[in-house]
């Protein structure tokens, strides 16, 4: 009888651990409840992250001269991961609910998040990270650090250039939490 209940209990978690997956050949997607969280291992490359008002995760992108089958998309976990292709010209563009909480780590290129309410914790090692914040009351912690470059948190009346720089805000009266680590480039958080 145990047996049985902790089969029954285990199944929706083994239903939910399915892999999909993908290449840049066509538009990827797949079903993400919104109100969850989402994590993304990104490879490097151009990338925008946009909430939208429909359930679902919707990856498109672009390779340039180079074949798209080479670049895959993986769902796995609650992770979305990028992998593979050629070492520059490619674009994702990745439409995620509206009302989502984002872990995202990207190793090198530009990337812009907007559109998104819910937690963000973004890590890039270099490029421009550029993340639109709508409402700046509703963060109840918004930290950020760049080891090399500018800090442009408008949305927060924070501006800092050169080294080692970071900043950090508290709101007791929020409810999400803004975090957003770079090592080299522009961290840009604006309304």
């Amino acid at each position: 009888m145990r047996h049985l209940l902790a089969c029954a209990l285990l199944l929706p978690v083994i239903a939910g651990a399915q892999t999909l997956k993908g290449t840049c050949a066509d538009p990827f997607e797949a079903d993400v409840p919104a109100t969850e969280h989402l994590s993304m291992q990104l490879r490097a490359g151009d990338v925008q992250i946009v909430g939208v008002d429909k359930p679902g995760i919707r990856v498109t992108c672009t390779t340039g001269e180079h074949a798209p089958e080479s670049v895959k998309i993986k769902l796995a976990g609650g992770t979305l991961h990028t992998y593979g292709g050629p070492d520059s010209d490619i674009r994702f563009r990745i439409e995620v609910p509206a009302r989502i909480d984002l872990y995202v780590k990207l190793t090198a290129g530009d990337l812009t998040l907007s559109g998104i309410t819910g937690s963000k914790d973004v890590q890039l090692r270099a490029g421009d990270l550029t993340i639109m914040v709508d409402r700046p009351e509703d963060y109840r912690v918004a930290e950020g650090s760049v080891l090399a470059g500018d800090i442009r948190a408008t949305a927060f009346g924070i501006t800092k250039d050169g080294l080692f720089r970071s900043f950090r805000k508290d709101n007791p009266g929020g409810k999400y939490r803004l975090h957003a680590v770079l090592m080299a480039g522009d961290l840009i958080l604006r309304q």
